[in-house]
């Protein structure tokens, strides 16, 4: 893999990876600074995004060595059932997420409807009821904002196929941290506005398909003791 290009302005433009689904988590050890543990996964999608999602929180292996956090664009005034969709599908617990939870690894969480979802010292759970961002509650942005902060270069952030600019921030804040930033592939995005803008912001490091992204959240094992 080769160092992100950059534009007129000097400014480092992601890379495109283009590399089969077996190899994506090889790709990723290529990534300067990678190689390092990853303790949690916060992923952020809108429109579009729970096929993508089906794709992925099933590839997560049974010792996933990380905990793993969601945000998906709801309507408001209707209750999340991601939990209840996605549990059957994957083989680590699904939960949706409640406020002041200690975090666990090995489980993912989802934001519930008409609440920012953000991780506090602990590491732990919180809720808020704070404005919506990018006319969205809960907020992409401010979810991978919070974790970058308590994560730091443990922490990788993906975004997925939506309609908004939600998510650009905060991937930005996780990628100023140290941590692994990745995109789902625009051609393979059922709304690309969502990845473009995160592309534009250059703070994407991958931009991978579906299936090279779940090759790499199924990399996330627990290492077998000595």
């Amino acid at each position: 893999m080769t160092a992100a290009p950059e534009d007129a302005s000097g400014a480092s433009q992601p890379a495109t990876v283009a590399v089969a689904a077996g190899a994506a988590a090889a790709a990723a050890a290529r990534l300067p600074g990678a190689g390092r543990r990853i303790d949690a996964v916060v992923m952020g999608a809108s429109a579009g995004g729970i096929d993508a999602l089906g794709v992925l929180l099933p590839a997560l292996p049974p010792d996933a060595s990380a905990a793993v956090f969601v945000v998906v664009h709801l309507l408001r005034g209707r209750p999340s059932m991601l939990a209840e969709i996605f549990s059957p599908l994957c083989a680590l617990p699904v939960c949706e997420a409640q406020d002041k939870e200690p975090v666990r690894t090995g489980r993912v969480y989802v934001a519930p409807a008409d609440y920012h979802l953000l991780i506090d010292r602990g590491p732990q759970l919180a809720l808020s009821v704070d404005e919506p961002v990018h006319f969205s509650r809960p907020s992409i942005d401010v979810l991978f904002e919070s974790a970058a902060d308590i994560y730091g270069a443990a922490l990788m952030g993906i975004i997925l196929s939506g309609a908004n600019e939600d998510g650009t921030a905060g991937l930005a804040a996780v990628r100023r941290a140290g941590g692994l930033t990745v995109v789902q592939q625009p051609d393979s995005a059922a709304v690309p506005y969502m990845v473009r803008a995160a592309l534009h912001s250059g703070a994407a490091q991958l931009v991978l398909t579906l299936p090279e992204i779940a090759a790499l959240l199924g990399s996330l094992r627990t290492p077998a003791p000595a």
